[in-house]
């Protein structure tokens, strides 16, 4: 029986997969090398691009570079293989002195994705140093009788390299008094010392010279000497003895120069020179030679330099005791430098943005930064914090690196710049703090349309007004920013009377005046409706409207017109009748009139103007309506002649007149037989009046002829002269055209005194026209076209009631333009 087929479980490989990349993501912020010291500079460190997972080229694109603080001068990283190299020479112990293990911590920042990565690099010792004994001869005062066993220190060499690279021993040069041995101490640090083995005798010989060779443990074997030469003395039994084999002393690191720090203290039991005791260092840096000084009499060693914590925190002090004859003594002296907040927090910013767009989403990084505080403990604890009503956050990322980003979307309308305070503040007694100031400016988008400041707008225009006349300024707002909150405006299609409103009015686009292309008129056009748009020139432009009512003011551009009594198209004469039996108070008729204006313009008023009768009629100042003012009498004229004036209540008022004729008689047949008894005294009195007109233009004829005649006779005068002047040679050069009387002016003479006389003595009508000035609603009174009127009916009406045979005589006056 076969076996099944094999299938995996793939969401079990699935989770394996998973967790292989969650190990090799954490494994890949954290990154270790390894390199000999003293490379030459751009010797391979390690491949960077591989353990990054990146290409070499992606090194640049993707903004790969060193940022860490204090050692970007180790190390660079090579573009094109994509490797870290060293920047120089690295020298071990110039970086880490005598530290069993060197490592050198540097992060690598990829600029697109905003991340960290650690990279730690070891430096591997060399053996680069030979040892050193810092003098180059010592000399040992010895007792002659001393006995043999006795033991000499000897200097220590020193070997800055570490491992087996360091001291490893020392030998002596052969001699038979003498031999070596080397101790150890706790520290593991190897001091050699002088062995005494035969006894010495200065007669013999007074002076051994010996030499003294330290050396390492390298692969090629580095070494130093000293001369040691020791001098045969009398007898000095007892060497110093310290009162402490270690002195342990605490110190701030704020002291200053001078502080004494402790006295140290040897005695010595010998008399004499033999118990005189002096100290001195032994072994002492330059450094630590700067930084101490130990008197040689009194013990007392001092600060003569600036101790620092950040720089080392710990000192350990050789000090040698020797009486006269040069018996020594060692103990060391331990100095502790207490850290004291004296370093404020060191700001580094990695990565920065100065600008974000205002619609950027939450959690936009703006700025990387890393915090570092070079004193320890509490003193070197760094919080860092912002302004709490700023929409940012403050996180930890990475060691100490810091991000700080957006924690809402922004609005450039209400904050368009923030300044950001980021304050590092240590947990020292008293705290120290550094403030970090960061520009973030915040770009505008087209996010808001203009904005007009009322719902709806009115304007007011006379009517008559000038073309071109401004008739409001409307303004729009944009919080948006430059082309984003640049309006223009313009105006919405629509007709009006059939015309379209660009007939009417305009706006301007970049002020939003509007202006008036027509003068308008209010009996044509008393509003407008228009609605106005406001766009801003972003991308994509936003817009909004608002409406937009303009009233036509009225002005008193309109006569009132009188709608009753009309007057007759066919040359008769309205006559209103008024019963004789009337009383005070009778409505005889009743003036209509409409005034095309409005409001106060077309309040209408009526007047008595004139009439043939004084205080016979009233007219009503509101309604128009024509009453007796008293009863009528015999003596009262059968024709009445009123004038009524129509008035309005405009600024000025302008007004209209009617002429009334108003027919005193109970009936229509009665005012036929009035006119008919009335007949003969007419025909007299037109009779005389045509007389006078015949009179009245024979002379002024006369006169006009008159005037011709002597206007030739100076005009041959004038002719005679010049021909006289020509014969004698005499030229004149000319005469103005003032000095004569052409046709012109004998034309304008002639229309001045026109006259246009029709004379039938046969007829029943006589017409005189005389000129008259041309006044507008000026009408002629009774006086001015004669004594009576008695055309109060129409001719084909007089011819019915009348005979025909009899003569009818009418006059008319009219005034021509």
């Amino acid at each position: 029986m076969a076996a099944p087929p094999y299938r995996p479980d793939c969401s079990r490989l699935v989770r394996i997969c998973v967790l292989l990349g969650a190990l090799w993501e954490i494994q890949a912020e954290q990154i270790r090398y390894s390199v000999p010291e003293e490379l030459d500079k751009g010797s391979y460190v390690g491949n960077i691009a591989k353990d990054l997972g990146l290409e070499p080229r992606e090194l640049s694109e993707r903004g790969v570079r060193i940022i860490s603080r204090g050692r970007t001068h180790l190390f660079a990283l090579n573009p094109r293989s994509g490797s870290l190299v060293t920047a120089g020479k690295i020298d071990r112990e110039e970086l880490c002195e005598r530290s069993p293990k060197c490592v050198v911590s540097l992060e690598i920042l990829l600029e697109d994705k905003v991340k960290i990565f650690g990279v730690e690099v070891e430096i591997i010792d060399v053996n680069d140093n030979a040892p050193n004994f810092g003098i180059e001869q010592r000399e040992i005062k010895v007792a002659e009788n001393e006995n043999p066993g006795t033991r000499f220190p000897l200097p220590e060499a020193f070997d800055p390299d570490v491992g087996v690279n360091s001291l490893q021993g020392y030998q002596l040069s052969s001699n038979v008094h003498f031999s070596l041995d080397v101790q150890s101490g706790v520290d593991g640090i190897k001091y050699p010392e002088l062995v005494l083995e035969l006894a010495l005798d200065r007669e013999e010989e007074a002076v051994h010279h010996l030499l003294l060779t330290a050396f390492d443990g390298g692969d090629l074997v580095r070494s130093g000497t000293v001369e040691i030469h020791v001098t045969l003395v009398d007898t000095n039994d007892n060497a110093p003895v310290f009162t402490q084999p270690e002195y342990h002393v605490n110190v701030p690191e704020n002291v200053p120069v001078g502080y004494w720090l402790l006295t140290v203290k040897a005695t010595d039991p010998d008399e004499g020179a033999n118990g005189e005791v002096t100290y001195s260092f032994r072994k002492v840096s330059d450094k630590m030679s700067q930084l101490f000084q130990l008197n040689s009499l009194t013990g007392d060693i001092t600060i003569v330099g600036d101790l620092d914590y950040e720089d080392s925190g710990f000192y350990d002090i050789d000090v040698e005791a020797h009486d006269g004859p040069g018996l020594r003594a060692r103990s060391k002296v331990l100095v502790t430098v207490l850290d004291v907040n004296d370093n404020a927090p060191e700001v580094t910013v990695t990565s920065l943005t100065s600008s974000i767009q205002e619609t950027s989403s939450p959690g936009t990084v703006i700025a990387l930064f890393n915090v570092h505080d070079s004193d320890s403990g509490e003193n070197g604890l760094v919080t860092c914090s912002i302004l709490d009503n700023l929409p940012f956050t403050l996180e930890k990322t990475y060691g100490n690196y810091h991000r700080l980003s957006t924690q809402r979307t922004l609005d450039r309308e209400e904050v368009s710049e923030y300044n950001i305070t980021v304050t590092s503040t240590d947990h020292g007694t008293p705290p120290l703090s550094t403030e970090t100031h960061i520009s973030l400016h915040v770009a505008d988008i087209n996010d808001n349309p203009p904005t007009f400041p009322h719902a709806s707008y009115s304007a007011y225009i006379p009517e008559n007004n000038p073309r071109g006349a401004s008739i409001l300024s409307m303004s729009a707002q944009d919080p948006d920013s430059i082309e984003n909150a640049r309006v223009t405006y313009s105006l919405a299609e629509d007709t009006l009377h059939g015309m379209p409103l660009s007939f009417y009015v305009s706006i301007n686009s970049d002020t939003g005046v509007l202006y008036a292309l027509c003068s308008f008129d209010y009996e044509q056009v008393r509003d407008l409706q228009l609605l106005v748009t406001a766009s801003d020139s972003g991308d994509p432009p936003l817009s909004s409207n608002v409406s937009l009512s303009i009233f036509v003011l009225d002005q008193n551009d309109n006569s009132p017109e009188i709608l009753y009594p009309a007057l007759p198209t066919d040359g008769s004469i309205g006559v209103e009748l008024a019963p004789r039996s009337a009383e005070p108070g009778y409505l005889v008729t009743k003036v209509v009139a409409v005034d095309r204006d409005s409001g106060q313009n077309a309040w209408l008023s009526y007047r008595l103007l004139k009439a043939s009768e004084p205080g016979l009629f009233t007219v009503g100042l509101h309604t128009g309506e024509v009453r007796t003012a008293r009863a009528l009498l015999d003596r009262d004229a059968l024709k009445q002649s009123l004038v009524v004036a129509v008035q309005d209540h405009g600024q000025p008022p302008l007004s209209a007149t009617v002429t009334l004729t108003v027919a005193v008689a109970e009936s229509i047949p009665e005012v036929l037989a009035d006119l008919s008894s009335l007949k003969p005294s007419a025909y007299a009195d037109d009779s005389s009046l045509t007389l006078y007109l015949v009179v009245a233009v024979a002379t002024v004829s006369c006169v006009f002829l008159a005037f011709v005649i002597v206007l030739l006779a100076l005009r041959l005068r004038r002719w005679h002269t010049s021909r006289q002047l020509q014969a004698v040679g005499v030229g004149l050069a000319g005469v103005p055209a003032s000095h004569f009387v052409g046709m012109d002016g004998v034309r304008a003479f002639l229309q001045t005194y026109s006259q246009e006389v029709s004379l039938r003595a046969d007829s029943r009508e006589s017409h005189v026209i005389f000129p008259q000035p041309n006044y507008a609603d000026t009408l002629l009174s009774q006086e001015s076209c004669g004594k009576s009127e008695p055309l109060l009916i129409t001719q084909d009406l007089l011819e019915t009631k009348g005979d025909p045979g009899s003569h009818q005589v009418s006059q008319s006056c009219h005034t021509k333009t």
